[in-house]
């Protein structure tokens, strides 16, 4: 089992950054952040392979958000930069645990992620 803490959010003005972490407690294959806004569908954001280091993004964050892990804290990061209010969501840490629910490993963006974090609020106003 493992368990999945995040922190980081906030509420900052277009064009802001923001750093959220998610700290893991056991072995993973994965892990990405995903986000949901009030009356949407959860959507992925950014993925790494936390033993191949490959990293994925969505289109909408793409050259804005960088994915990064720190191995010996067990912990991954999402820096988000140049923040738009549509950017607005929930964010939750999501992380594999099994290789078999990676059919593209080492990438990570289409996997089964079996485990999830609670969310940390994420707010840009305009």
């Amino acid at each position: 089992q493992v368990q999945l803490v995040e922190s980081g959010g906030g509420s900052v003005q277009t064009g802001g950054s923001l750093r959220l972490s998610c700290l893991a407690s056991g072995s993973t294959y994965c892990m990405g952040w995903f986000r949901q806004a009030p009356g949407k569908e959860r959507e992925g954001v950014a993925f790494i392979s936390t033993r191949a280091g490959v990293t994925d993004y969505a289109d909408p964050v793409k050259g804005r958000s960088t994915i990064s892990q720190d191995n010996a804290k067990n912990t991954v990061y999402l820096q988000m930069n140049s923040l738009k209010p549509e950017d607005t969501a929930t964010y939750y840490c999501a992380a594999v645990t099994r290789l078999a629910l990676v059919p593209g490993y080492p990438r990570c963006q289409d996997a089964r992620y079996n485990y999830w974090g609670q969310g940390t609020q994420v707010t840009v106003s305009s």
